[in-house]
């Protein structure tokens, strides 16, 4: 066991989560679900697998990350989302990494690659990312944003990078895509209000297209034949409804504005 905590945020993840922590289990004596009201026995699943799970209602990305950091017993954090698998690869890499003692460095990023429904592995040129997941909690924490989930560092943080990957199962299938993504967009449209961001109008009639090239072509999508098109056509719906929802609200918020001073005068 290594000095680490995992940590991990779910809702009705029964059918994901158990290979999530199947997979990193035998690294950590600390495993740590937090659950926002799971309806399918995530919660069940979870500790069948020896995670402690913790209850704590819903207040976004960032906070929940947050919350869950809090209940972590060691130093070192390892964050990993519950359609996410650690890599033997990559296992074998932390475990290197602690074998004589503390890192060298305060913060890992991880690579993160797509896996999409039906595949084993990624593809060799999948998509991917490489967020900080692995950190000491000295060093930094999540970000407090209702739909960001990035470790804000400290300023002067050594930040490392590993070379395993974790599989990436975002996708159920194209319509639990589709409303996840939907759901989402509602808070990120209420996010850009939070924050006083205003996107101009004009990228509304542009948004689809520009997003379906960035990932049919950007993302390599058009490697994946056609599931890797429906994906890209998927992604671009999203990015179109982000930012179709903030003109609306902006669109209904000087309404009322305008409403409200007529009233008045």
């Amino acid at each position: 066991m290594l000095p680490v905590s995992v940590f991990i945020i779910a809702k009705n993840e029964a059918d994901r989560i158990g290979a999530t922590i199947r997979a990193i289990r035998g690294l950590t004596d600390d495993l740590v679900v937090v659950d926002s009201g799971s309806t399918d026995g995530t919660q069940a699943v979870a500790q069948d697998l020896g995670a402690r799970v913790i209850f704590n209602p819903w207040p976004g990305y960032g906070l929940q990350k947050r919350f869950a950091e809090d209940q972590c017993r060691h130093e070192w954090l390892l964050n990993l989302d519950a359609d996410e698998e650690v890599s033997p690869e990559l296992l074998a890499e932390m475990r290197a990494l602690f074998a004589h003692g503390q890192p060298p460095c305060q913060a890992y990023g991880i690579r993160i690659a797509e896996t999409f429904p039906g595949e084993s592995a990624p593809h060799p040129l999948a998509y991917r990312v490489a967020p900080v997941r692995l950190y000491r909690r000295d060093a930094g924490r999540y970000s407090s944003s209702l739909v960001h989930d990035r470790v804000d560092l400290k300023p002067g943080t050594r930040i490392g990078k590993l070379k395993g990957l974790v599989h990436h199962r975002s996708v159920r299938s194209l319509g639990d895509q589709l409303a996840k993504l939907n759901s989402y967009t509602d808070q990120q449209a209420i996010d850009l209000e939070v924050r006083g961001i205003s996107i101009p109008t004009w990228r509304v009639y542009f948004e689809f297209p520009a997003a379906f090239v960035k990932a049919y072509f950007g993302r390599l999508h058009f490697l994946r034949g056609t599931y890797g098109f429906l994906i890209a056509m998927n992604y671009a719906t999203w990015r179109h409804l982000r930012l179709a929802k903030h003109y609306e609200r902006k669109r209904l918020g000087a309404l009322a504005k305008s409403s409200s001073q007529t009233e008045r005068a």
